[in-house]
């Protein structure tokens, strides 16, 4: 079953990982420092992505250091900078201003190199149109364009434009079927803008069965099947972290809800953003 999170002080301590029960190869986790402060971890078996979301740090992994990481005033303003991480690495992070660092993982059996992911890396997707109230802009920070420097971790963020749809058409991706679909755990977070914001996340199930979570700023959504539209409430901004580890594929093929399909064609940008994701 699905786990949904509220927003709580997690102490730098993961939010998902192995012991959450849906989960069997995803981790996350929140690192929030104050200038000056450092924060050291091992990672055995998770590649991550340390992604800067706000505020400026050095990160260093083993023996490699990189300095100077982090150029956004917050999540709205550019897209960010990160840093590559693979299993089996000592990572410290010293914040030269107050930072917060949002970590996607994977679990990976391969040892990749460590490197720096600048703005100029992150590809971005224009997806929907305010007129099928559906547009959103993906930013992929670590994805397919990372082939053969990374395991099946795909990490990116996502900005929901005022009262729009995101995840939408209903897609689920739960099962090796290919070429129509591949099996990939995901994790959102979510943030809005003013943070008072608040939407809607679905997971329609195959059986029929389906649930709605109220999301609110700095909530947290683990799932491992069904279809996943969310919603984001008219006067506010949406902004969603977004971690996909993918099961046996690195490709992560989205399958869109047959009775929905038809939209594909209406809402623009569906195949820019499933070609950026396989």
């Amino acid at each position: 079953m699905p786990e949904f999170i509220k927003s709580y002080n997690n102490k730098n301590k993961p939010i998902v990982d192995a012991s959450t029960e849906c989960m069997d190869i995803s981790y996350f986790n929140l690192v929030q420092l104050k200038a000056g402060k450092t924060y050291k971890t091992k990672l055995s078996d998770y590649e991550t992505a340390w992604v800067v979301m706000h505020g400026n740090c050095n990160i260093r992994v083993e023996d490699m250091e990189f300095t100077n990481i982090g150029k956004r005033k917050d999540i709205w303003t550019g897209k960010a900078e990160s840093v590559y991480a693979p299993i089996k690495s000592t990572i410290q992070v010293k914040a030269n201003t107050d930072v917060e660092i949002a970590v996607g993982g994977g679990l990976c059996q391969t040892k990749y190199e460590p490197f720096f992911i600048g703005k100029d890396d992150v590809k971005m997707v224009d997806v929907g149109s305010s007129d099928t109230k559906s547009h959103r802009q993906i930013f992929h920070i670590l994805g397919q364009h990372h082939k053969g420097r990374c395991g099946r971790l795909l990490v990116s963020e996502l900005w929901a434009e005022e009262g729009c749809w995101s995840g939408y058409p209903p897609h689920k991706h739960d099962v090796d079927k290919l070429p129509e679909e591949t099996d990939f755990e995901e994790i959102y977070h979510y943030r809005f803008s003013p943070d008072n914001g608040f939407g809607g996340q679905y997971l329609m199930l195959e059986d029929g069965t389906e649930t709605c979570f109220v999301t609110r700023n700095g909530d947290t959504f683990a799932f491992e099947r069904g279809y996943h539209p969310t919603s984001t409430s008219p006067g506010h901004r949406g902004y969603i972290f977004t971690i996909l580890v993918g099961r046996t594929q690195e490709s992560l093929v989205q399958n869109f809800k047959e009775e929905h399909r038809h939209l594909m064609d209406k809402i623009p940008g569906i195949k820019d953003m499933r070609d950026l994701f396989k």
